[in-house]
């Protein structure tokens, strides 16, 4: 089975990048240390040091693994190819909330760089979704958790 392609923007791929090289380099040198000292300490099958530091070496080796994962299938969204007449991802996008009459800035980015609280939503949420592909002044209805929302695109713009 074909793994599933991970879009992402230039930006979102630097960042995994710099995170994987963080992992490997520099925590994977702080917990084979944590690791040395708590070995030197003597009886393992008692030793809470040495049990916490085997987990996080454990956390540490997963989220590499899940992190080499998601750069090999990523396909990295050449913005400047983007057609910025139409909201598509790598865009950030103003909408006009017509349910809560105010208004809204949304980045549009891949699943994996989503992060509602840095207003970035995932091309793939329901928002996300109902927004792509549509033009400044276009109405959008949105089903979600909450409802039926609606939004007017005001305005599309590059993103760096």
């Amino acid at each position: 089975m074909e793994a599933k392609k991970r879009l992402l923007t230039y930006a979102g791929l630097k960042a995994l990048e710099e995170e994987l090289e963080n992992l490997k380099v520099v925590k994977r040198r702080e917990i084979a240390q944590k690791i040395k000292e708590a070995r030197e300490q003597g009886d393992l099958s008692e030793n809470a040091e040495y049990d916490a530091a085997k987990d996080e070496q454990r956390d540490i080796e997963a989220r590499i693994e899940e992190l080499e994962g998601i750069l090999k299938n990523a396909e990295v969204v050449v913005e400047d190819e983007v057609d910025y007449d139409k909201i598509n991802v790598g865009c950030t996008v103003k909408v006009f909330d017509i349910t809560f009459d105010e208004e809204m800035e949304f980045k549009i980015v891949g699943s994996t760089e989503a992060n509602s609280l840095t207003g970035k939503i995932s091309n793939e949420s329901p928002v996300g979704q109902a927004l792509m592909g549509k033009m400044v002044n276009d109405i959008v209805e949105v089903e979600t958790q909450a409802g039926t929302m609606e939004y007017k695109v005001l305005a599309i713009d590059r993103t760096v």
